[in-house]
């Protein structure tokens, strides 16, 4: 074992989110924790780490294992991003200064004793891939699209640049177990694709928390489900978990209605006992105490529990009007940054009731894209015309538009005319139950927000849809009913993601970014990729 959670307890704000959980990790073991917003998955994942302590019980690790989790991002003052990814192999630089010293001492004098230490260092730091650190670094780099920022101060970085740096950290830093919290959130789909890769040739323990289900799909070989508390394990990827949580909760379904069948017969047949005694002339000793016994038998069986019925958040977006045949028109668009191209002489149309997504590496312009199309910003030159009768609703990734102090319920009634009861009732199909309400925007998670972002936009009247990342913040649950909702939307869809199962399931139309293009191609994600890799390989 590389960890093990042994009968731990952890209890927060006087809510315990697990009572004498146990949860063993195996050496080279790659696994999913899932669950639920909530449920306690980052928390388990920082007991794991270390970085949070149990309140009862313990989590041992493996003797001189190293353990790896991205849970924050350090500051770093007046360092490249070049010299952060380097302090991933402090052991190989003390060393490598070490033979600087002993080089030194060499060109000064020169003694048997000298050049065997030296020679003794050397090859430890040449057995350890001491000279192999720039190369190691520059491969994470390529992969996760970082190595433009090599040599930029790190303080200057996005946080999701920030990110992906230190996720290039943990990664460089070769440990025996590497604990995953969302880590495809900040990054673009060939860094998803060159992360999977990753993951499933390292020899170590991976441990991931995630709502990216084609990401699971590639990298992990179980699933560790989180619900009220309870663990429940299952072999395979997420899709054999599906397939294993429909079956178990059909056969627990089936064993409760079986036992509630028993009990219902049992408490009859005291019913039956207590009445024949009561008739009896004299009362009937012995049919009570038979009453009894069958009593206490009922209270010694061990119930079945009712499988958990999850609560879904209620989404319904309608679109009560069409738009004209052409939603928008891009004639010979080009839109400048800092004095470069990010778009050049671009041109294509998006028609009534389209599904196109909008797909390319981070910083080839796809949100901006997204505010072209929005007219929140004008190109440069040429021009983007929208149709006739178009209703916008928007969905940005970065929640600008919520007041940080102001209450949830009055930032969702900032927007509609609805009383404060009325307002509770909507928030309650999107999961906002008794005080959750009145929380202040800014302590609300990266779902929550997203889930009162939907709450507002349902109320919009809209018949044109532009998401940006909308499964970013989600869990898989919510994502599972807002896919379900947008392919029973009968307007016009144009929605920027890296979420490959998102992807597939909703759009036939992708715009791929790239080389200040964008390439519009009849089909989905997996098509369009096939004729961009072919486009670009000629």
């Amino acid at each position: 074992m590389q960890i093990k959670a042994e009968n731990i307890t952890k209890i927060l704000g006087g809510n315990t989110i697990f009572k004498d959980l146990t949860l063993a990790i195996a050496h080279g073991e790659r696994l999913a924790i899932v669950g639920r917003n909530g449920c306690g998955k980052t928390t388990l994942l920082q007991l794991l780490a270390g970085v949070e302590a149990v309140d009862a019980g313990r989590v041992i690790k493996a003797k001189n294992s190293k353990v790896s989790y991205l849970h924050q991002i350090p500051i770093y003052h007046n360092i490249t991003v070049q010299e952060v990814l380097r302090l991933a192999f402090s052991s190989l630089i003390e060393m490598e200064q070490q033979l600087q010293q002993y080089e030194q001492q060499m060109q000064v004098t020169t003694t048997e004793q000298l050049l065997a230490q030296y020679g003794e260092v050397q090859e430890e730091f040449i057995q350890l891939g001491g000279y192999e650190i720039d190369h190691q670094i520059q491969t994470v780099a390529n992969g996760l699209g970082i190595t433009s920022l090599l040599a930029q101060d790190f303080e200057q970085l996005s946080g999701g640049e920030k990110t992906k740096v230190m996720l290039a950290h943990v990664l460089l830093g070769n440990p025996d177990t590497i604990l995953l919290d969302e880590p495809t959130n900040h990054l673009d789909l060939s860094a998803i694709e060159w992360l999977e890769q990753f993951i499933q040739q390292y020899k170590g323990s991976v441990v991931i928390v995630s709502h990216d289900r084609e990401f699971l799909n590639h990298t992990i070989h179980k699933v560790v489900e989180l619900e009220e508390g309870e663990l429940w394990e299952s072999r395979g990827n997420y899709d054999d978990y599906l397939r294993n949580r429909e079956a178990r909760y059909a056969q627990q379904f089936e064993q409760y209605k079986e036992q509630q069948k028993k009990i219902k017969k049992i408490q009859e047949a005291i019913k039956r006992l207590r009445q024949w005694a009561n008739e009896a002339s004299p009362p009937n000793p012995d049919l009570y105490r038979k009453a009894k016994v069958m009593e206490k038998m009922l209270h010694r069986m061990e119930k079945v529990k009712r499988p958990a019925i999850t609560k879904h958040m209620q989404l319904q977006l309608e679109a009560k009007e069409r738009s004209g045949k052409r939603v928008y028109t891009v004639d010979e668009m080009s839109y400048i940054v800092r004095d470069d191209f990010l778009f050049y002489d671009v041109n294509f149309a998006i028609y009534w009731q389209d599904r196109l997504a909008i797909v390319g590496d981070n910083g080839t312009g796809k949100s901006t894209l997204l505010k072209l199309l929005l007219q929140q910003i004008k190109p440069t030159t040429g021009s983007i015309q929208q149709g006739s009768n178009v209703k916008v609703g928007y969905l940005s990734q970065q929640f600008e538009m919520l007041q940080p102090k102001m209450r949830l319920i009055d930032a969702f009634r900032e927007h509609c005319m609805m009383t404060e009861p009325e307002a509770r009732h909507v928030l309650a199909k999107f999961l906002f139950y008794g005080q959750d309400v009145f929380k202040q925007v800014k302590d609300l998670s990266g779902g929550e927000k997203m889930r009162l972002r939907l709450a507002q936009l349902m109320q919009e009247d809209c018949n044109v849809l532009l998401l940006d990342e909308p499964t970013n913040h989600l869990d898989i649950d919510s994502c599972e009913v807002l896919e379900e909702t947008l392919e029973n939307f009968k307007g016009t869809l144009i929605a920027v993601s890296h979420d490959r199962y998102f992807l597939r399931k909703l759009f036939n139309k992708t715009a791929w970014i790239m080389a200040q293009q964008v390439t519009m191609h009849n089909g989905n994600y997996d098509w369009a990729k096939e004729k961009q890799l072919a486009q670009f390989s000629l």
